[in-house]
């Protein structure tokens, strides 16, 4: 019988910390209708982090918004849409291209009210189509504000994230695999 691996506190704490950023990043945005930097952070997150740590995070985080707001309808869909948006950033990771990361950063916060109008299916069709297309105005702030951060802060904040474990601060990315 193989012993059980040992756990370190250090992943528990980073992820937490991970999750708490989110939160206060998402509650100290939240008087802008769909301007937010979770979309972002979790980018960043995905770039500098291991995958597991990431969806740790998101994890903690949703629950933390249900926690607060309460574990509505609209809470469904944060168990979906923030998964997808960290898998959808694994393959952002190898770009260095600054324009493209933010153009897929705003085609997600385009798409936002779609993938957010699926747990109404449960009410017929027509309430998600209603749903997401009252929404539109809000997915095209979204967009534009999801493209105009991640232009201005990805590079600086994956650079800061960086220096933090080189200095030993974080865990790397790399630590990720199993001896």
């Amino acid at each position: 019988m193989r012993p059980a691996p040992r756990l370190s506190p250090r992943p528990l704490v980073v992820t937490a910390l991970l999750a708490a950023i989110l939160l206060l990043a998402q509650i100290s945005l939240s008087f802008l209708p769909n301007i937010e930097l979770v979309t972002l952070l979790l980018l960043c997150y995905t770039a500098v982090f291991p995958l597991r740590q990431v969806l740790g995070a998101v994890l903690v985080f949703d629950l933390l918004e249900g926690i607060l707001y309460g574990f509505g309808l609209w809470w469904i869909m944060y168990l979906y849409v923030w998964p997808i948006w960290v898998l959808l950033s694994l393959a952002l990771r190898r770009t260095s291209s600054g324009l493209v990361r933010a153009v897929a950063a705003g085609g997600y916060g385009l798409c936002f009210g779609a993938l957010c109008a699926l747990p109404y299916l449960a009410f017929g069709p027509g309430a998600a189509l209603a749903n997401w297309v009252s929404g539109i105005p809000f997915d095209i702030a979204h967009c534009a504000g999801n493209f105009l951060t991640t232009l201005l802060l990805y590079t600086p904040l994956v650079k800061g994230l960086s220096l933090l474990q080189r200095q030993g601060q974080l865990p790397a990315a790399n630590r990720d695999k199993k001896p």
